[in-house]
């Protein structure tokens, strides 16, 4: 039998300063992973993570 979908996601976090802002340190953007409950946490998610093209601790948001 086939089992359901788990409650547990695998999301992608994005820096959002290195999305708007276009003079920075180098060209990318800085991305992270994560897993996330989609049972307690329906909204996305946002956390402070160090992002190595702006060289310091940034918000990073969830993207589809």
């Amino acid at each position: 039998m086939a089992k359901s979908k788990g409650a547990r996601i695998i999301v992608t976090l994005e820096c959002t300063e290195c999305r708007t802002n276009p003079d920075k340190r180098s060209a990318g953007v800085s991305r992270y992973t994560s897993t996330k409950n989609r049972r307690n946490t329906t909204n996305r998610l946002e956390l402070k993570k160090f992002c190595t093209h702006c060289n310091k601790h940034t918000v990073h948001k969830e993207i589809k």
